[in-house]
């Protein structure tokens, strides 16, 4: 659970090769998919807040979710999908964890469609188990975690320039701009979510990215979507 980050500082000759899969492992031997533009969708696990929350998640922003696939709290939950022991500071707390409506869906297509990377601010130890038992399909093929972000003015940003893919076709989904702070044309926005089960922001999000693994220009469309949500 505690494998180290896969990308922790990575110079001008080590931005050109490959992720490397959790533990280290060599790139994905997962079959290529049918298409023959490489696309890569970057996923992140957000914050947190309070002070413990603080420990796992990464900066000063009110949110928690991945994807904003689901939403963690460390108050007992009823409907909790999965609760989850995390050590803080030598003391295990009970870490509830809320799915966001239709993030199974959301999983399993994106994972059709493209070559998926968890990428979060959250410490592995808490991000890590919350991926195994969220990701059913292994859409994630590769995890990135604290380490691997950058401490910009008080946020950890999710550099894109130093993971060995084209930024002509990659993509980000983030709920907060802070984190793709370096590369906003690459992002999608999608709003914060903690409870709210008649959500449907993830499932009017399949029909764009279906559209978007066909195009050869994903900034068009990319900036097409952003005016349409103004």
């Amino acid at each position: 659970m505690d494998n180290p980050s896969i990308i922790t500082q990575v110079s001008k000759e080590e931005a050109k090769t490959p992720l490397r899969e959790k533990g280290n492992l060599p790139v994905s031997s997962k079959k290529p998919r049918r298409r023959n533009i490489f696309r890569t969708i970057f996923c992140c696990l957000q914050r947190h807040h309070d002070d413990a929350n603080q420990a796992l998640g990464a900066s000063n922003n009110n949110t928690s979710q991945l994807l904003d696939g689901k939403a963690s709290v460390l108050q007992p939950v009823n409907n909790a999908d999965f609760i989850i022991p995390v050590e803080i500071d030598g003391q295990v707390h009970q870490v509830y964890v809320l799915k966001r409506p239709y993030v199974d869906e959301f999983l399993k297509r994106m994972g059709e469609l493209f070559e998926c990377v968890l990428f979060t601010a959250s410490l592995s130890k808490y991000a890590d188990p919350v991926a195994d038992l969220l990701d059913k399909w292994g859409a994630f093929r590769f995890r990135l975690f604290r380490e691997s972000c950058v401490f910009h003015q008080g946020n950890y940003v999710k550099d894109l320039s130093r993971l060995g893919r084209d930024l002509n076709k990659l993509i980000i989904i983030d709920n907060s701009p802070a984190s793709y702070v370096f590369h906003p044309n690459n992002a999608v926005p999608i709003t914060s979510w903690f409870d709210d089960m008649h959500d449907m922001e993830l499932r009017n999000l399949i029909p764009f990215f279906e559209r978007l693994s066909k195009e050869d220009n994903i900034f068009t469309l990319l900036q097409e979507h952003k005016s349409s949500q103004r």
